[in-house]
């Protein structure tokens, strides 16, 4: 009997700790870690300083725009549009700082002529064209996530379609800017961006992202607004009832995302040295976004998230791409592994919010 009540007490002991590390805020580290340390034997090369190093200059761009997307899925929606802004964007920070183009490939796009003439941007040259040219940029995907949250709050379009009609726009609207071609010979002080920077350890691209992560986690847990979001999140009904600005929270959730979309767009505009209109049709980016989300915990219901697990699945995604790199794997491979990945966390979602009700 007592041997029974032992084993019985056992049992009961290891079920407590699985449930206690599955609902951990910090489980998706722990799977980060263990999944690292396993790749080690299989894929040797994954923990060698040049991978290690080439895996971190994935993370930072990658983070920045899951931050955005971290305050939208909170408040209850999706931000389908966020390629299609860092698209835009690169494009026209492009324009405004490049130090000349081709005329024979430029002449005919609607950019000649007001952005871009025979002597380059309309900033070309000038000390202030780089500093000029993200102000720009963040403002421009400020405005399209403004766009997009009003059209949302105001009409009460549901925001994966608002998101993937603003994606097809948006888009198409890059392409057409350039007619599809690149914009080349940016100034020196913006690839600055994406070299080593402080102390030669940490990249600007990852100073930029980490404080980027700060300040989103101080606006989520520290402010009015923060406490607006989770609240609109669970239940906006209830919230404009109680006074809470719904409409006015929607709204700034989206220029939060079109903001961290338009930086995430400065990184890898600086990375490549090019505006690239292309980045609106990268769905693995996009994939890699809203899976990296997911993972980190950020629910699919709205109301919950924070800003510590999408770092946490930024990781793990990250990660997890790599090792696929690493291994060889075709395309579809790629997409099928991910897509798997992102059905457990959903799964995982669900099953975390039925646990907290028991």
């Amino acid at each position: 009997m007592t041997n029974q009540t032992a084993s019985s007490g056992g049992k009961s002991s290891n079920d407590g700790l699985v449930h206690a590390v599955l609902t951990s805020q910090h489980f998706v580290l722990y799977v980060t870690l263990a999944f690292f340390v396993f790749l080690i034997p299989f894929i040797p090369s994954v923990a060698t300083t040049g991978n290690l190093s080439n895996l971190l200059s994935n993370v930072w761009p990658l983070l920045v725009i899951a931050v955005g997307q971290t305050y939208v899925m909170i408040v209850g929606g999706i931000d389908l549009s966020q390629i299609a802004v860092i698209a835009v964007t690169s494009v026209i920070g492009a324009a405004v700082m490049t130090l000349g183009v081709d005329p024979r490939i430029f002449e005919g796009t609607v950019l000649w002529g007001t952005i871009i003439g025979p002597e380059g941007g309309i900033l070309s040259g000038h000390a202030w064209s780089m500093p000029a040219a993200v102000i720009v940029m963040l403002a421009v995907g400020g405005a399209i996530g403004a766009l997009t949250g009003f059209l949302i709050a105001r009409f009460a379009i549901p925001a994966f379609m608002m998101s993937l009609i603003a994606l097809l726009f948006f888009s198409a609207f890059a392409v057409w800017l350039t007619h599809s071609e690149n914009v080349t010979n940016l100034p020196a002080s913006f690839s600055v961006i994406a070299e080593r920077g402080y102390g030669g350890f940490l990249s600007w691209s990852a100073l930029i992202a980490i404080s980027v992560a700060i300040i989103a986690h101080i606006g989520l847990s520290r402010t009015i607004f923060g406490r607006w979001v989770y609240a609109t999140g669970m239940n906006p009904g209830a919230s404009a009832i109680s006074g809470v600005p719904v409409r006015r929270v929607i709204i700034l959730s989206f220029v939060v995302s079109g903001v961290c979309a338009a930086i995430g767009s400065v990184l890898y505009s600086a990375r490549l040295e090019m505006g690239r209109p292309a980045f609106g049709d990268n769905m693995n980016l996009l994939l890699d976004v809203v899976g990296a989300t997911v993972i980190g915990g950020t629910s699919l219901f709205g109301g919950s998230g924070k800003i510590l697990w999408t770092v946490y699945g930024v990781l793990l995604f990250t990660l997890l791409s790599n090792a696929l790199n690493l291994m060889n794997l075709s395309f579809f491979a790629v997409f099928i592994v991910k897509g798997g990945v992102i059905l457990l966390a959903a799964y995982l979602d669900v099953w975390r919010r039925e646990a907290a009700l028991k």
